[in-house]
């Protein structure tokens, strides 16, 4: 057999190290295009007219640029109302979440009760249930009470089915953070209270982050309660309310498309502001 000498295998290894060192940011430049590739289409299409969209062949870009479909959906009050209850929609969810999350995460992480497990391991079992297979049962509890078609309905659904994300993984940064610290502000005079929010709070700041994150973007994108329980045109959010601008008696596709990149500007500023606690967040906990 023929046996590789040693400045053989050296260009070799070398070879392979150069190959790698560009193909994995090649490899990484495809995914980032399969993922960004619909929202650059999106964004394409809300430069062109509602026709060229269906238009045959299609074209990458717009044969006519035009930004009439960002000045026609601003001017629209439709479109602001739609936006206006997103907002209030998902900063109401998220406040309650996080307004509850907390102090349960925190009694649960340093406290032992009876039915201690049960109760973690319900919170975990509520992850299963999707929105959608529910909301039959959510639309039935709401008419019960009358809360059919308001806010409320849609603020206290999202909050429920994101407020156990939020226990559980508040729960696990309460859980790493020494006793100590908290025996040494009880030592300086501080209450339970004031130690959860002068001590523990700081230290579970990318946990808190990553729980608000996660729970705004849900909200802000929950689509199948709001659809259920908001009947009124103006106080649809706005993923249910984009949907107008094409129906079968009208197609504004360039409409659309406009609205929708609109709809995902909150969302990048948002991910923007607060990658850098996002990701220390997402990351707790995997190295010691």
């Amino acid at each position: 057999m023929t046996q590789l000498t040693p400045r053989t295998a050296m260009r070799t290894r070398s070879g392979w190290n150069r190959a790698r060192r560009y193909a994995l940011p090649a490899a990484g430049l495809a995914v980032i295009a399969v993922f960004l590739g619909p929202y650059a289409v999106m964004a394409l299409d809300s430069l062109r007219p509602s026709a060229d969209v269906l238009q045959t062949p299609p074209t990458f870009l717009p044969r006519h640029w035009t930004f009439g479909a960002y000045r026609d959906i601003l001017g629209d009050a439709r479109f602001l109302s739609w936006l206006r209850t997103s907002v209030v929609v998902a900063a109401a969810s998220t406040g309650i979440v996080l307004l509850v999350a907390v102090p349960a995460a925190y009694f649960t992480a340093r406290n032992r009760f009876p039915g201690r497990t049960a109760f973690l391991f319900t919170v975990l079992v509520t992850q299963m249930f999707s929105p959608t297979s529910l909301v039959v049962g959510i639309y039935r509890e709401f008419f019960e009470v009358d809360l059919i078609n308001t806010y409320l309905a849609i603020i206290l659904t999202n909050s429920a089915f994101n407020l156990a994300f939020a226990i559980w993984i508040l729960h696990g940064f309460f859980v790493s953070i020494p006793r100590e610290l908290e025996e040494a502000a009880e030592l300086d005079g501080c209450g339970r209270v004031a130690t959860l929010l002068r001590v523990m709070l700081p230290l579970t700041l990318p946990g808190v982050v990553t729980a608000t994150t996660f729970t705004f973007i849900a909200a802000w994108n929950e689509y199948v309660v709001a659809l259920t329980l908001m009947q009124d045109d103006d106080k649809k959010p706005l993923p249910v309310g984009i949907s107008s601008y094409v129906t079968g008696y009208e197609q504004h596709w360039d409409q659309l498309f406009a609205a929708s990149v609109i709809a995902i500007v909150p969302i990048v500023i948002l991910f923007a502001t607060i990658e850098k606690h996002l990701v220390g967040g997402l990351t707790a906990g995997a190295v010691k």
